[in-house]
């Protein structure tokens, strides 16, 4: 069983000539814009497999001087793959960390809790798997009085030079450029200290938590002139999520707002990432500007965007001069002229508009993204929580019912972490109250339910231990009944509403199990069930909480079991968003156009996951509430139609097609 598909999934073809030059002249042409010796790989996998085999010929080196190697760890998840990869090459390579000294990076303060601590995570994944002494291991305490903090960061850099001083410092980076969460503003020359978190960098730390109301305000880190005086630093960063702020840490100035940046004058630092971390890059996400290209569809219509939004023209308006100003003379001499590439991207694009998600039965479907025939079909709406298929597609989920499609939706996981205590005891006092009208007699219900509101209300949860099961059972009851009234909303039938419940989420606790055997059959014991013509999946490859990319991952796995049925090799899947972003133009193959009423309608569907309105706990980064992120996002993918010459819509959802892998 394949179970890691979606890491697999790169919706651009990049060259490996624009990641892995063949000799130093290629690199240095182009990483022209780049200011930090920047390495990119195919996968995360791959990338910490070469940090990994680094850092063990270092402790190798050292062991055979008879020194001690000191290394720098951080928290986060960025680091846990690696770590895996460490831990492999001990147990199969037989490397002894005995010499190895470890710091850690930061650390949360104050806690009140030891599971939430960044040496709890590091053990568990790390320090607990190899022969690192006790005695070698070195960390801020989180739990100090807080009258001995500045002795203690005085002795934490004391035993650093003790030590030798850090032979190799490992970073992850912020969704803003903190690195050791050293926020905007942060001194060159600090060293180690207490930070008290900006905004996001809480709401990054919440997932580490039960809510963000948990996360400690502050954290006790080292300084950027510790880190700038450690022998190599190595920064990392996967996924998407983080391409915006890698660009800006490796292409742009070095500034105090971005604490990162400071890195562009260390003299043996170097950023290590994964093709999506390193998607905003100009090597590759506009190469044309540094190399000749290899010009496929998806580049030429990137390109073409790129130079509508720059010169402030509708593709139909570009002109030759425009083409050859910008680094695109190219392209006109593979297409003769400026008109010759306009028309193609514009037809192009054009195509990818429909009103008929499921195909428009009786006509020419040639130029359409999706087929006439079968009408019409069985559809299956995969969604990882119960609310993202009105979040995400609401529009074409009521668009897809309304052309008496059999649609069928699919939520994933019950969702129950992320409800609010008050709607639990919201709930339970409804319960109460009608047992005691209707049952009075009757008092098993009306005693639970004044229990639940009892422990809720006066008995302290004890961090990092899972919630009690009678309040995951009322969170995820919510949920479930929020999701099947937005369903019939939305035009479904309540048989076609299916409930999977997928055991790697329910641990009670924000940390989930991994992708299971289990969760694969149960999606594939559904696609046996229904055998689908068309499948929407919520194709995120940027999750703000990882749930999203496990549930693509269930699915993605589950389609690889049975792709070889004759239903499946005619099923066609199609890739949606989350709330956080949509599919750059140059990726869009379906794009469905929402009236202002079916905007509202979607808006109305959203609004019936009411203890997601205001209170969920993972609301990200951004302060708008789930139906303005949808509707903002859609509004703007319609905008950029516009600029781009195209029909004016109100709104537009779009989808990405998954083609199996084989």
């Amino acid at each position: 069983m394949r179970k890691n598909l979606s890491s697999q999934i790169t919706l651009t073809r990049i060259p490996e000539k624009y990641y892995k030059p063949e000799n130093e002249f290629e690199y240095s042409v182009l990483t022209r814009f780049e200011k930090i010796p920047t390495h990119i790989h195919a996968s995360m996998d791959e990338a910490s497999a070469e940090i990994a085999g680094e850092i063990a010929g270092e402790i190798r080196n050292r062991q055979k001087a008879k020194k001690k190697f000191v290394l720098v760890l951080p928290g986060g998840r960025s680091p846990l793959t690696l770590f895996q990869h460490l831990i492999n090459i001990h147990k199969n390579e037989k490397l002894s960390f005995k010499n190895v000294i470890i710091f850690l990076l930061y650390e949360f303060y104050p806690l009140t809790n030891a599971a939430n601590s960044n040496l709890h995570q590091l053990r568990e994944a790390f320090l607990n798997h190899v022969d690192i002494p006790e005695e070698n291991i070195f960390y801020p305490d989180g739990f100090m009085n807080k009258n001995d903090i500045s002795d203690f960061c005085e002795k934490y850099e004391k035993k650093i030079k003790e030590a030798g001083g850090i032979d190799y410092m490992l970073l992850g980076i912020g969704m803003v450029g903190t690195v050791g969460l050293n926020s905007a503003g942060a001194s060159v020359s600090s060293r180690t200290h207490l930070v008290l978190m900006d905004n996001i960098s809480r709401k990054e730390s919440a997932q580490l938590f039960s809510s963000l109301e948990n996360v400690p305000p502050g954290v006790i880190t080292m300084g950027l002139g510790t880190i700038m005086e450690a022998r190599t630093v190595v920064l990392i960063s996967w996924g998407e999520s983080k391409a915006a702020i890698i660009r800006k840490t490796i292409e742009g100035p070095a500034t105090d707002s971005i604490p990162a940046t400071y890195l562009q004058h260390h003299a043996n630092a170097k950023v290590i990432i994964d093709l999506s971390s390193a998607y905003n890059l100009t090597r590759i996400s506009h190469p044309w500007l540094v190399t000749n290209c290899e010009w496929d569809n998806k580049l030429i219509r990137r390109a073409i965007v790129w130079l509508c939004q720059i010169t402030d023209k509708p593709i139909l308006k570009l002109t030759n001069k425009d083409y050859s100003e910008r680094g695109l003379g190219e392209l006109l001499t593979i297409f003769g002229s400026a008109y010759n590439v306009n028309i193609k991207i514009f037809n192009d694009i054009q195509h990818t508009i429909t009103g008929w998600p499921g195909g428009k039965p009786n006509a020419d479907d040639s130029n359409r993204p999706e087929r006439a025939k079968p009408y019409p079909k069985k559809i299956i709406v995969f969604s990882p929580h119960p609310d993202d298929d009105v979040i995400s597609m609401g529009g074409t989920f009521r668009r897809l019912c309304d052309q008496r499609h059999d649609v069928h939706v699919a939520y994933q996981t019950s969702g129950n972490i992320a409800v609010g205590d008050e709607e639990v005891i919201r709930y339970c006092e409804y319960l109460r109250d009608v047992s005691e009208k209707y049952s009075p007699k009757e008092n098993r219900i009306k005693s639970k339910a004044e229990e639940i509101i009892h422990y809720l209300r006066y008995e302290k949860k004890e961090d990092g231990k899972p919630e009690h099961p009678d309040v995951l059972f009322m969170k995820g009851t919510i949920r479930r009944e929020e999701a099947r009234h937005a369903s019939r909303y939305s035009g479904l039938k309540d048989e076609n509403i299916h409930f999977l419940d997928l055991p790697f989420y329910e641990t009670g606790l924000v940390k989930k199990n991994p992708l299971s055997e289990k969760d694969v059959q149960t999606v594939r014991k559904l696609l046996l069930k229904v055998m689908p013509d068309q499948i929407f999946v919520a194709g995120d490859l940027s999750d703000p909480h990882g749930t999203h990319k496990v549930c693509l991952d269930a699915v993605l796995a589950a389609i690889d079991e049975v792709k070889s049925r004759k239903w499946m090799r005619n099923c066609r899947v199609w890739m949606y968003r989350g709330a956080w972003a949509e599919w750059e133009m140059d990726h869009i193959e379906m794009a469905v156009p929402i009236s202002p009423e079916e905007l509202r309608q979607k808006r109305n569907a959203i609004l019936k996951h009411q203890s997601q309105a205001e209170s969920a706990p993972f609301l990200g980064d951004d302060e708008r509430l789930f139906w303005q992120r949808a509707e903002d996002r859609n509004r703007a993918t319609a905008e950029t139609y516009k600029q781009l010459g195209l029909a004016s819509y109100e709104a537009i959802e779009a989808f990405v097609r998954y083609i199996p892998i084989q």
